[in-house]
C-alpha cells in the first residue's frame, strides 16, 4: 500500500503545470514564508530580543555612569544619574560600601523594586546584590527578576566606580512592563495584518499571473493556428519586453516559413516544367520516328539526336538536384589541394571558345599575377562554370561577359561580369536561394536553374565570402574570394 502511495503522489509543480498555475502558487508560498518570518521574529522572538537589546542598554549605562574620570563633584555625577534616569525610564541607585544609599533617581514610579526596598527593607535587596555581585566573577552583573505585586518582569544591573577615593555602587532598574503591552498590540495587530495579506496576495496573485501568462497563451494560440498551416497568423504581444521579444522571433521564423513554403512550391511547379519539356519532347519526337522518319536515315538521326540532348538535359537537372541535396545535407567532404590560379582560370575559358565562336558571345579574362590557392579543385570549377553559365543565360543582346581576377593581401578575388538587365535590390538577398527564380528574367539556356544554389552552399562549405552587386539596366557582378592558406 505505502509503494502505491508514493505513485500517486503529485509533486507540488508538476512538469505538465500551467503557467498561471505555478505563478500563483509562487506568490502564495513566497506570501506564506514572508507572514511565517513575522510572526516568528514578532511573535516567538520578540521578547526575547527586546529583553537582551535593554539589558545591553544597561550596561552601556553602567559602564557610562562608572567613568569617573569626568566627575568633579557630586553635583556633576547627579546631574549625570538625573539625566540617565530621565532620558530611559528607569530608576538608579548609588550607594556606599555599607549600602547606605547617596543618590537615588526614579523614573518607573512606584513599581520600582529598589524605591520598595529602600524605603520598606532598609536595604535588604541592595545588601544581597551587592554580595551577589562581591562574589561573581564580572564587573557588571545582570539579573531578571518578576514583580509578584506588580505582575511584571524587571532587569537589574549592578556595578562598582571609585568617586574621590571612595568606592562605590550602582544599581540601575528597568521594566519590561512596555515591551508585554507592545508585544499584545503588536500580535493583535499582526492578526489582522496576516488576514489582510492572505486576502489581498490571493486577489493581486491571482490577478498577476493571469496577466503574466496572458501573452504566453495567446503566442501559444498564435503558434497553434500556425502549426495548423495557417500562415497569416501574426504573434503580436507589447505587454512585456521579452514576451515582445519572443513575439518578434516567432514572427519573423513564421514569415520565413511561409516564404519558403512558396518558394518550395514554385520550385516545384518550376522543376515539373523542367522535367515534363524535356519528357515531351522525348515522347514527340520518339512517335516522329516511328510513325515518319523511321525510314529516312537523316531524318531519324536528326530526331534521335534532339532525343539524345533532351536526355542529356533530364540527366543534368537531376543530378543538380541529387548534388544539390548532398551539399546541403553536409555529407560531402573537400577533398583540398594547391593549385595554379592563372591555369585554372585559363582551363575553364578555354571550354567557351565554341561557345563564343558559334554563338557569337565576346567572354574576355583579365589576369592578375598568378598565385598558389588551396581547395578543393573540381568543386571550384563548378563554381566558375556556374557562374559564367549564369552570365550566359542574362548577359543581355550585347553577350559580354568579363571574369577578373583581382590579387589582394589574404585572398584572390574573383568578379563574373555581364551586362544584362541587372536585379532588383529587394531581389539582391533572395538570388542564391534555392527556391529563387526571377520571373521578369528570362529563363536560362545553360544548365538546369540551380547553378546558383550549388556555388551558394560550395563556397560556404569552403568558408569563402561570396555575393553579388547589381545595377538595373547595368549589368550584375557575381563575386567569390579565395582565402589563401584556406583560412577566413
Amino acid at each position: 500500500m505505502k509503494k502505491s502511495d508514493k505513485k500517486k503522489r503529485k509533486p507540488l509543480f508538476s512538469k505538465t503545470s500551467s503557467l498561471r498555475s505555478y505563478i500563483w502558487i509562487s506568490f502564495i508560498v513566497f506570501t506564506f514564508a514572508i507572514l511565517g518570518l513575522l510572526w516568528f521574529f514578532q511573535y516567538l522572538l520578540l521578547e526575547t530580543y527586546y529583553s537582551s537589546m535593554k539589558t545591553d542598554q544597561l550596561v552601556k549605562m553602567a559602564e557610562s555612569i562608572s567613568a569617573t574620570g569626568e566627575y568633579q563633584s557630586h553635583k556633576s555625577l547627579g546631574n549625570t544619574i538625573r539625566n540617565e534616569a530621565f532620558r530611559n525610564s528607569v530608576c538608579i541607585v548609588v550607594t556606599d560600601t555599607l549600602g547606605n544609599p547617596l543618590m537615588f533617581e526614579n523614573m518607573l514610579g512606584s513599581s520600582s523594586m529598589l524605591e520598595r526596598d529602600i524605603s520598606e527593607n532598609f536595604g535588604t535587596m541592595l545588601y544581597g546584590l551587592k554580595s551577589d555581585y562581591e562574589h561573581g566573577q564580572s564587573d557588571i552583573m545582570t539579573q531578571h527578576f518578576e514583580n509578584e505585586d506588580y505582575g511584571s518582569k524587571g532587569i537589574l544591573v549592578v556595578s562598582s566606580f571609585r568617586f574621590q577615593g571612595e568606592d562605590m555602587y550602582i544599581y540601575i532598574e528597568s521594566s519590561l512592563e512596555m515591551i508585554d503591552a507592545t508585544s499584545d498590540i503588536i500580535k493583535t495587530q499582526l492578526f489582522y495584518i496576516t488576514i489582510i495579506l492572505f486576502e489581498l496576495a490571493f486577489i493581486i496573485t491571482l490577478f498577476i499571473s493571469s496577466r503574466l501568462s496572458k501573452p504566453i497563451t495567446n503566442i501559444t494560440n498564435t503558434a497553434k493556428r500556425f502549426a495548423e498551416g495557417d500562415y497569416t497568423a501574426k504573434f503580436e504581444d507589447s505587454s512585456y519586453v521579452e514576451t515582445k521579444e519572443l513575439a518578434k522571433v516567432l514572427d519573423k521564423a513564421r514569415k520565413e516559413v511561409s516564404k519558403v513554403s512558396d518558394l518550395r512550391r514554385d520550385l516545384i511547379a518550376n522543376v515539373s516544367h523542367d522535367l515534363r519539356t524535356p519528357l515531351t519532347i522525348i515522347k514527340s519526337y520518339a512517335e516522329m520516328i516511328k510513325d515518319i522518319s523511321g525510314n529516312n536515315p537523316a531524318k531519324r538521326d536528326e530526331h534521335l539526336q534532339v532525343i539524345i540532348d533532351e536526355s542529356d538535359r533530364l540527366s543534368a537537372l537531376v543530378s543538380s538536384l541529387m548534388e544539390l541535396s548532398k551539399l546541403e545535407s553536409g555529407n560531402m567532404e573537400l577533398e583540398y589541394s594547391v593549385f595554379s590560379i592563372n591555369e585554372k582560370l585559363d582551363e575553364v575559358m578555354q571550354r567557351y571558345a565554341l561557345l563564343c565562336e558559334n554563338d557569337g558571345y565576346d567572354i574576355t579574362l583579365e589576369k592578375d599575377e598568378d598565385r598558389v590557392c588551396k581547395a578543393d579543385v573540381p568543386k571550384l570549377e563548378q563554381v566558375l562554370y556556374n557562374l559564367i553559365n549564369n552570365a550566359v543565360n542574362y548577359c543581355g543582346e550585347g553577350k559580354k561577359i568579363s571574369v577578373k581576377q583581382i590579387n589582394k593581401d589574404n585572398s584572390v578575388r574573383i568578379e563574373v561580369h555581364d551586362d544584362g538587365a541587372g536585379i532588383p535590390k529587394d531581389q539582391l538577398p533572395l538570388i542564391f536561394d534555392r527556391y529563387y527564380r526571377n520571373e521578369r528574367h528570362k529563363r536560362d539556356k545553360v544548365g538546369t536553374g540551380l547553378g546558383l544554389s550549388i556555388v551558394k552552399e560550395i563556397l560556404k562549405m569552403h568558408n569563402f565570402p561570396f555575393g553579388v552587386s547589381s545595377e538595373e539596366g547595368k549589368g550584375s557582378v557575381f563575386w567569390f574570394e579565395i582565402v589563401l592558406n584556406g583560412e577566413k
